[in-house]
């Protein structure tokens, strides 16, 4: 399927082979983020890890200093004592058993993420089976399981975030929308490449951030020179 004009026209103000500095680079696919919604500008990194690893995968959170989009809807599975907690946190949907339990009746899930204490994991077992297919099962890996369940919540209300590598040794994430001042975005991708360097794997060598690349929902890939970050 063809292109149409406008991401031809686009993509003519790239330089295809050219490697841009970060602040070049989010300059030029804010100014190719030209449709009527507020598009999403998103991070690609070709990461120097071998997938096969156990111990090389990448996975972790970070809290960006802008937001990085809407404002998650959280679901909080927490025993009566800390309903209160989470409440006060800015959780959204709070509730023990009986949360689980409706959850196993209706498959229904009207929330962008799950947190719980740790003496609930075993409750939420029971809906294991519908929150993990959809990347909802809380997990200590992604900061979303903890006794400190207000601090959890606060966190992810300010934004905070996780990521993994897929299965190409790709991380692919959103730092922002097209409408965030050109230097905001820049702050969080700078916090996003120090997170990333933060979290090498002490067994992989060589060169760790391969490629780079920025791209709106429906612009252009604009690539970024990883020696600059």
């Amino acid at each position: 399927m063809p292109h149409s004009k406008r991401y031809t026209g686009l993509k003519a103000k790239v330089e295809a082979k050219k490697l841009y500095t970060p602040k070049d680079a989010l300059e030029l696919v804010r100014a190719s983020a030209s449709t009527k919604f507020d598009e999403t500008v998103e991070v690609h990194a070709n990461l120097g890890i071998d997938v096969k690893k156990s111990d090389q995968m990448i996975r972790s959170t970070l809290v960006f200093p802008h937001t990085a989009g809407k404002i998650k809807k959280v679901a909080a599975f927490v025993p009566e004592a800390k309903e209160k907690e989470a409440k006060d946190a800015g959780a959204d949907l709070v509730g023990g058993e009986e949360l689980v339990e409706e959850i196993a009746k209706t498959g229904k899930i009207n929330f962008d993420v799950a947190v719980a204490t740790p003496d609930m994991m075993p409750k939420l077992a029971k809906v294991a089976k519908i929150l993990g297919p959809k990347g909802l099962m809380p997990n200590p890996k992604t900061d979303t399981v903890g006794p400190q369940i207000g601090k959890i919540i606060e966190e992810l209300k300010k934004g905070k975030i996780a990521y993994k590598n897929d299965a190409t040794g790709n991380v692919h994430v959103v730092i922002g929308k097209a409408s965030l001042d050109a230097e905001k975005l820049l702050e969080n991708f700078l916090v996003l490449m120090e997170a990333l360097k933060k979290n090498k794997p002490a067994t992989s060598k060589g060169t760790f951030i391969k490629s780079l690349t920025v791209t709106s929902t429906m612009g252009p890939g604009v690539k970024v020179d990883p020696s600059a970050v």
